[in-house]
C-alpha cells in the first residue's frame, strides 16, 4: 500500500489514538477518522502520568511532546515505611527520579489540537468488529452510531464507502489503526487468541487539589513535608503507594496517587471484568480495605493525603497484562494498550504509546522504498511490548505480590531489591530505536497545521 492520500481509520480516540492519527497525517494520509466509544469529555480526565527525561527528549525531537504541554519536573524518589506516629514515617532510601509529570486530560487536549482541522472525530461510536483483507479493512458499528455520526460539532462524515448491513453500518478504509485499549476489537480481529491476564491485584487512583493539603495538620509535621520535585513511595506489606504532583491544567498543581495492593478476599477477575470502576462506584468492601491501608499500614501523612480524595472521586483499575505477538496483520495496525498492556509500575505506558506513534510515522513514510516497513514496525514494537510486560511482572512480584520486610531495608537493601526487579534499566520506557523525522512538519502548533 501507499499512505499518500489513504483513507485511514483510528479506533480509539485517547492519547494513543490522537498520537497515531497525527502520525498518519504527517506521513501523508488523506482522510483520517477517529472513532471513540466514550461520549464524555476526555479532557476532563485527571489521572497523572510520568515521562522519563530521556524519553521526553526523544519524543520532543520527533514532535510529539514539547514544553507547551503543562508538566512538572520530578527529580527525587523517596521511600517511606510506617514508623509509629511519625507523620512522614521513616525514610529508608532516596534515589534519583528524572521524570516529568503530566495530567492525562491536558496532555490529551494538546495532542487532539495538533490534528488537522479536517480530521473527523466521532465520540460515542462503538466499533463492534473489524474485517481485514489484502486491500483494506471494514469497520462494523453497533446499531446506527457508527459511520455518519458527527464529531461533536455538527460535522457529519461518510461517503461512497459507507454501506448499511444487518441493522448496523459498515465503512471501508485503506488502513485501520487499533488504539482502542486492552479490549481492542482491532487486535481481536488480527490475533483472536490474545487475551489479557489478571495479575491478582488492583490499582486505586485519586488526585487531591493543592488547597486540600492544608488540612493535613499533624503533630510533628515539618513545615515543608514534601518538596515539589519529590516522588514518594510509601511501602507496606503487600503493596505500595506512589504519590507525586501533576499540573492541574490551570497553572496550579494537584497531588496524584496510585495504590497497588490485592483486594480483600482476592476476588477472581478475568477478561470480562470491568476495565475500571469509575468515580463513585467503589464497593463498601473495597472502600473499607482502602481505609484500612491508609489508616493502619501507611505513614499518617501519606495515608491522610489519600483520604483527602473523596469516595466519589476514587476509581479503581484491575491490573492486567498481555502483548500481541506483533503489531501488524495486513491492513490492521496496533498501537498503545491495544498492542501491549504492561502494569503501570513500569512508568512507561504513555511513553510506549507515543513511541508507537513515532515508529508508525517512520514506517508509513518508508513504505515507497520499503514495502515491508509496516511489518518491521509490527515486529519491533511487539518486541518492545514484550520486554515492558516482563518488567511490569517483575516489579509487581517484588513490590506487591512478594514484598520484602520493608522495615529491615536501608539504602543498600532497597537499591539491591530495585536492581533485582529492574535489572535491564527499562523503568520509564525503552530507548526509541527509530526517531521520527524532524523538520518543518515535525511540530505542528495546532489545528490545521
Amino acid at each position: 500500500m501507499t499512505i499518500e492520500g489513504a483513507d485511514v481509520a483510528v479506533v480509539g480516540g485517547s492519547i494513543a489514538g490522537c498520537a497515531t492519527a497525527l502520525a498518519a497525517h504527517r506521513a501523508g494520509a488523506g482522510r483520517i477518522t477517529l472513532h471513540e466509544r466514550t461520549a464524555g469529555l476526555l479532557a476532563d480526565r485527571g489521572v497523572g502520568l510520568v515521562v522519563h527525561d530521556a524519553r521526553y527528549a526523544e519524543l520532543a525531537a520527533a514532535g510529539y511532546l514539547d514544553t507547551t504541554m503543562p508538566w512538572a519536573q520530578l527529580t527525587t524518589r523517596r521511600w517511606y515505611v510506617r514508623d509509629g506516629a511519625a507523620p512522614l514515617g521513616r525514610q529508608i532510601a532516596v534515589q534519583p527520579f528524572p521524570f516529568r509529570s503530566y495530567c492525562w486530560g491536558p496532555l490529551w487536549r494538546e495532542l487532539r489540537q495538533r490534528l488537522p482541522q479536517d480530521t473527523v472525530f466521532r465520540p460515542g461510536t462503538r466499533v463492534a468488529a473489524v474485517d481485514g483483507d489484502a486491500d483494506g479493512a471494514v469497520l462494523h458499528f453497533d446499531g446506527g452510531n457508527g459511520a455518519g455520526a458527527g464529531d461533536g460539532s455538527g460535522e457529519t462524515a461518510g461517503g461512497p464507502r459507507d454501506r448499511a448491513r444487518g441493522g448496523g453500518r459498515t465503512e471501508r478504509f485503506d488502513l485501520v489503526i487499533g488504539a482502542d485499549g486492552y479490549r481492542s476489537v482491532v487486535r481481536d480481529a488480527a490475533f483472536p487468541g490474545v487475551r489479557p491476564d489478571y495479575a491478582g491485584y488492583l490499582a486505586w487512583r485519586g488526585t487531591v487539589p493543592a488547597d486540600r493539603l492544608a488540612a493535613l495538620d499533624l503533630p510533628g509535621l515539618p513545615s515543608e513535608p514534601w518538596a515539589q520535585e519529590d516522588c514518594v513511595y510509601g511501602v507496606f506489606p503487600g503493596g505500595h503507594v506512589i504519590i507525586y504532583r501533576i499540573p492541574d491544567g490551570h497553572g496550579g498543581r494537584r497531588a496524584n496517587w496510585v495504590l497497588y495492593t490485592a483486594p480483600p478476599g482476592g476476588p477472581a477477575l478475568g477478561p470480562n471484568a470491568p476495565a475500571s470502576l469509575p468515580p463513585g462506584a467503589l464497593t463498601d468492601a473495597l472502600y473499607a480495605h482502602l481505609r484500612y491501608v491508609t489508616g493502619e499500614l501507611l505513614p499518617p501523612y501519606w495515608g491522610g493525603l489519600m483520604e483527602l480524595t473523596t469516595r466519589q472521586e476514587l476509581f479503581l483499575q484491575p491490573m492486567y497484562d498481555f502483548t500481541a505477538p506483533r503489531y501488524t496483520a495486513g491492513r490492521l495496525v496496533l498501537a498503545g494498550d491495544a498492542g501491549t498492556v504492561a502494569r503501570p509500575h513500569t512508568g512507561g505506558g504513555a511513553v510506549k504509546a507515543l513511541q508507537d506513534a513515532v515508529a508508525l510515522e517512520a514506517a508509513l513514510r518508508a513504505l515507497p522504498e520499503r514495502p515491508d516497513a509496516l511489518e518491521a514496525y509490527g515486529t519491533e514494537r511487539g518486541r518492545t511490548g514484550r520486554s515492558m510486560v516482563e518488567l511490569g511482572r517483575r516489579l509487581g512480584r517484588a513490590f506487591v505480590q512478594d514484598t520484602p520486610d520493608w522495615r529491615t531495608l536501608d539504602q543498600a537493601g532497597l537499591e539491591a531489591a530495585w536492581a533485582a526487579a529492574d535489572g535491564s534499566g527499562a523503568f520509564g520506557g525503552r530507548e526509541l530505536k527509530e526517531a521520527g523525522p524532524a523538520g518543518k512538519d515535525a511540530r505542528p502548533a495546532g489545528p490545521g497545521r
